[in-house]
């Protein structure tokens, strides 16, 4: 495995210095190019535990390493009409093969039964723009195609990305919107915006898989789909940028329903008359040229089953971000946050019971939030090309369960090249 990660790596350098000689040929021309690595090594001590489950978090000393390799390309149509491909190469794998967390500690991984290299298009769509008045801010846009509803959605300056800021699942995106994706992240979606110098308004429809966590789509468009929301606000305190981001999702697909789980195996209870719905705040705030924070909130209604993102029904997180303008490299990042996440009364009967999810199940629960500290720091070694990170995480009740409850430590190194 590693002698795979060690050649991905040697190429993908290989191939952004190619890139770097060559993406000046793009400039002021139709076409767009970009390219991103990341190569995520992960550690954890042994812990003890009373008893472990199919789906639990690991309790033995542990160490994973995870690599994406993506290319980003782009051509203009015509006057506002943009092609966007993106192929993606992914491999290694997350701790516990990301199973016994809702917050899981690697966002470059996902829930896969290989750990070799993998070529796929993660993305394809063409984006089409609708100017409201020549030389204006304000435009519509129309997106159809293959997307990381993420990209679009509960963005966020200090908490979003793990490639370069936290890795933890619970902070890079609202835990409790189970958005619409396949395995890897990605869906065919339709995506309508609106956006001007302060407001942006944006309403998508994706498909969701045709079981929990799944690779293939349901095309039942009828009965299945996941409907997003999202209005956001941009706004100065005392010249001070910020941001408030309301959102809110409905999702429908072939689900089962954790109540009547608890007398029958829950695949005999799915059904499209089952959904899912819930909403989500996101605030980031800057208070000077060097730290800024952010909170966030999110809960859905948690009856039925978790379909595509993470089993996370209620979640709050908060945290800031300090850069390194005092000691002379504003790229250097200092990153400290907390996240607590719940589950619904429904969900951790089912699990107490034994119950499994797509990610959960230690045979029986002593419920309890699950808790996340993490703190980074990041190195800018090549100035937007080259960072390296090290990164801390402590968990507590894994799995959202006391009986288990650690703390369990989880040291992460992050290396990432981007151009």
């Amino acid at each position: 495995m590693r002698k795979y990660l060690f050649i991905l790596f040697f190429v993908s350098v290989s191939l952004s210095l190619f890139a770097q000689e060559t993406d000046s040929a793009f400039i002021n021309k139709k076409y767009f190019f970009h390219f991103q690595g990341t190569v995520v090594n992960q550690y954890k001590p042994s812990f003890s535990v009373p008893y472990s489950g199919t789906n639990s978090f690991l309790n033995k000393e542990e160490n994973a390493t995870s690599f994406t390799s993506t290319f980003y390309l782009g051509a203009k149509l015509n006057g506002g009409t943009y092609f966007f491909i993106s192929p993606e190469v992914a491999a290694g794998s997350g701790l516990s093969k990301v199973l016994g967390l809702g917050d899981a500690p690697n966002g470059e991984t996902f829930r896969v039964t290989t750990t070799e290299p993998r070529l796929y298009i993660a993305r394809a769509y063409i984006k089409k723009i609708f100017p409201i008045a020549e030389n204006s801010s304000s435009y519509f846009d129309l997106i159809v195609g293959k997307v990381s509803l993420a990209d679009f959605f509960d963005n966020n300056k200090y908490s979003h990305d793990p490639r370069t800021q936290f890795l933890n699942w619970g902070l890079m995106s609202n835990g409790a919107w189970d958005y619409p994706a396949n395995t890897k992240g990605y869906t065919p979606s339709l995506i309508i915006e609106y956006s001007n110098k302060n407001q942006e308004l944006r309403l998508a429809y994706a498909l969701m898989p045709t079981e929990p966590n799944g690779s293939i789509m349901d095309w039942n468009i009828t009965k299945s789909g996941g409907f997003s929301a999202e209005y956001v606000n941009k706004y100065n305190i005392s010249q001070q940028p910020g941001a408030i981001r309301l959102l809110a999702f409905l999702n429908r697909a072939f689900m089962g329903n954790y109540e009547l789980a608890n007398e029958t195996p829950i695949e005999f209870t799915r059904s499209y008359k089952n959904q899912k719905f819930g909403y989500g705040l996101n605030i980031e705030q800057q208070l000077n040229e060097q730290f800024g924070g952010f909170f966030k909130t999110s809960w859905n209604d948690g009856k039925n089953e978790t379909w595509a993102f993470t089993e996370i029904d209620q979640s709050v997180s908060l945290g800031v971000e300090l850069n390194g303008q005092s000691w002379g490299n504003k790229l250097d990042k200092i990153g400290m946050a907390y996240v607590n996440s719940g589950l619904t009364k429904e969900h951790q009967k089912y699990l107490s019971k034994g119950g499994l999810g797509f990610t959960l199940g230690d045979g029986r629960i002593n419920y309890a939030s699950e808790k996340v500290v993490e703190c980074y720091i990041l190195k800018n070694i090549i100035k937007n090309k080259l960072s390296g990170t090290l990164d801390y995480q402590s968990i507590i009740n894994p799995g959202f369960n006391a009986d288990r409850k650690g703390p369990v430590s989880v040291y992460s190194l992050r290396l990432h090249f981007n151009l």
